[in-house]
């Protein structure tokens, strides 16, 4: 509402310009010549500024649009946890852990149901991921970026009490690149809903 109003300004001010010059124009004795050659110098003026006026008011409705865009591209993250109460494992070949208690997951880049992220803009991310473990037996995690081996976690079986350890890594990933933890083959880690202890968690830096 301002800023038309400031529309409205400039353009009363140009028309009152307008009229006492053909006034002035009339009362010199130039003719209705120099009267209309100044009235039609001052429309071109005001219908320019229009066009002006018209043309910024598209490139900031474009802009506000692409910052809109942006915001929403920027708003991916995430953390889940096994969701189970006891050990989990151990498998005979190493397999793919769905972290089905999701904490947050703004954007739904990361499904539950298969324990994959799925990059939804090309950008640097960051990812972590912790193991919590009873260590009767071993236990080791992988971060693959699609079926690429990015980092690792690994503790090996010491007695018979809990323990836990966690990894985090930044990646360049493209759109669509996934991301996920495999359990290593012949280990298991423990959770517990009460504590959430196994946490794989991601979110984007900078969309680039």
């Amino acid at each position: 509402m301002m800023r038309m109003s400031a529309v409205l300004l400039v353009l009363l001010l140009l028309c009152s310009q307008c009229r006492g010059e053909s006034e002035g124009t009339h009362a010199s004795g130039q003719g209705t010549g120099g009267e209309g050659g100044g009235l039609v110098g001052n429309s071109c003026l005001v219908v320019s500024l229009l066009d002006r006026m018209h043309a910024l008011e598209g490139t900031m409705s474009a802009l506000k649009e692409q910052l809109e865009v942006e915001r929403q591209r920027a708003a991916v993250g995430f953390s889940a946890s096994l969701g189970i109460h006891g050990n989990l494992g151990p498998f005979s070949t190493d397999t793919i852990l769905a972290y089905k208690r999701v904490l947050t997951n703004t954007g739904d880049a990361y499904n539950p149901s298969t324990g994959i992220f799925t990059a939804p803009v090309r950008g640097l991310y960051y990812f972590s991921f912790s193991g919590h473990h009873q260590t009767s037996k071993s236990m080791g995690f992988s971060l693959y970026k699609n079926e690429e081996k990015m980092v690792s976690l690994h503790n090996h079986a010491a007695g018979n009490r809990f323990e836990s350890t966690s990894q985090g890594v930044n990646l360049l990933l493209e759109k669509g690149d996934q991301v996920y933890i495999k359990l290593w083959e012949n280990t298991w880690v423990h959770d517990n809903t009460d504590f959430n202890v196994n946490i794989f968690t991601g979110h984007l830096v900078v969309p680039m």
